[in-house]
């Protein structure tokens, strides 16, 4: 697929001035990325503005002891970047999780393109307003009035309406997860993790095999995440 195309089809460039978009298709490219790459890094200056076209990829930060934190999981037609002026290092690290195709921008071009439409200005503003208010959900959640059980089941939740498939046990998460990766969603010891992934599985709101998480019954994870009682 070109780069025409993919920039017509993501949903973040609708209602812009055709003018700009012309000038967006010839200032981006569609780059091929394996898993694991680092696309943005904490630190360091943003050269870059990259959407995600394919796969998934994962936003993170450091904590002082060194440990991942997730704050995000983003597939098709994500803006990846926190920062995206060339003057500001990013305060995140933007890593994907599977084999991804992503479409990359000079970033001073593509501020460039802001600054002359101001819709694409206020369709990348509305993207960041929407992470800001999931940041919000998350910190919500982190207080220490809320068990570990209901804060899984939260994040877990929330996936099943980004990645959910649905099967016939239920909504498989489309991401692969180890106990790592869960206990860097959490913020706390795998241990630890693994005792809460036991919980849920006992009391019949997970299921797991081997990196793959399904959902028997959504609105009954909701519930008990919202109250804390398995009904």
């Amino acid at each position: 697929m070109g780069i025409k195309k993919q920039v017509n089809q993501l949903e973040i460039f609708k209602g812009i001035d055709p003018k700009t978009i012309e000038k967006l298709i010839k200032a981006g490219t569609v780059q091929d990325v394996s898993k694991g790459t680092l696309l943005v890094r904490a630190r360091e200056p943003v050269s870059m503005v990259y959407f995600q076209l394919t796969g998934k990829s994962v936003i993170y930060n450091l904590t002082n002891d060194g440990k991942r934190k997730i704050l995000f999981i983003f597939g098709s037609g994500a803006l990846l970047n926190e920062h995206i002026f060339n003057n500001h290092t990013s305060s995140t690290y933007c890593e994907t999780m599977e084999k991804s195709k992503v479409l990359a921008f000079p970033v001073l071009e593509f501020v460039r393109l802001m600054a002359e439409d101001f819709e694409l200005t206020k369709n990348i503003m509305e993207a960041q307003e929407r992470k800001i208010w999931r940041l919000s959900h998350q910190l919500k959640n982190t207080t220490s009035s809320i068990y570990l059980e209901r804060k899984l089941a939260a994040k877990l939740w929330k996936l099943t309406r980004d990645f959910g498939v649905e099967t016939d046990k239920g909504i498989e998460i489309d991401v692969n997860m180890t106990i790592t990766f869960l206990a860097d969603m959490l913020g706390v010891p795998r241990e630890t993790t693994s005792r809460v992934c036991s919980t849920l599985t006992e009391a019949g709101l997970i299921s797991m095999n081997r990196r793959r998480i399904i959902i028997p019954d959504p609105e009954k994870m909701s519930h008990f995440y919202k109250t804390g009682r398995i009904e």
